[in-house]
């Protein structure tokens, strides 16, 4: 028996409205290390102490287009590790993990959110991983870094730029 691929009445409508929208493309296109450095200015006498550290953590995202519908999504992650009772620093691990993701028929604050929220959340296990692995290297114990809501710093930093926004124009 023949299958009959025309498309009915009730669908015909439904099929050309889904024509006019713009396909949703988001694939990952490379992952890669943009810049990395470890430092440890005090060893090897840190090494000759208990190892009692205070781990200090800063994190950023930017982004920015490539060509048309390629972006790059860069994660910096500092970690630096201080001797609780002295404050010298026992080491300074910094990662820059970046992507490439090819990205279609999102647009304005949707795409900002994309690149602020999701394409971080998927970096970042890739720079966690190459901290823990520096750290290894210099000899220090493991450094496992927790997961990071990007949602919520995405979310936070819009906020900021609203307030911002809000106060310049209360000024004027």
């Amino acid at each position: 028996m023949a299958e009959d691929n025309t498309p009915s009445a009730g669908t015909n409508g439904q099929a050309a409205g889904q024509q006019d929208k713009p396909q949703v493309q988001f694939a990952l296109q490379r992952i890669y290390v943009k810049d990395i450095s470890f430092e440890a200015p005090n060893s090897p006498t840190v090494f000759q102490q208990p190892f009692k550290p205070k781990v200090g953590l800063d994190l950023n995202t930017t982004h920015r287009k490539v060509d048309d519908g390629l972006f790059e999504v860069v994660v910096k992650v500092t970690a630096q590790v201080t001797h609780s009772e002295e404050g010298t620093t026992s080491f300074l691990a910094e990662v820059e993990q970046a992507g490439l993701f090819r990205i279609g028929g999102i647009e304005g604050a949707q795409l900002d959110h994309t690149l602020g929220a999701f394409c971080p959340n998927v970096l970042f296990p890739y720079a966690r991983e190459c901290i823990d692995n520096l750290v290894n290297r210099g000899g220090f114990p493991p450094l496992m870094l927790a997961p990071v809501n990007f949602e919520a710093i995405y979310a936070q930093k819009k906020q900021r730029e609203a307030n911002q926004q809000q106060g310049e124009q209360a000024t004027q």
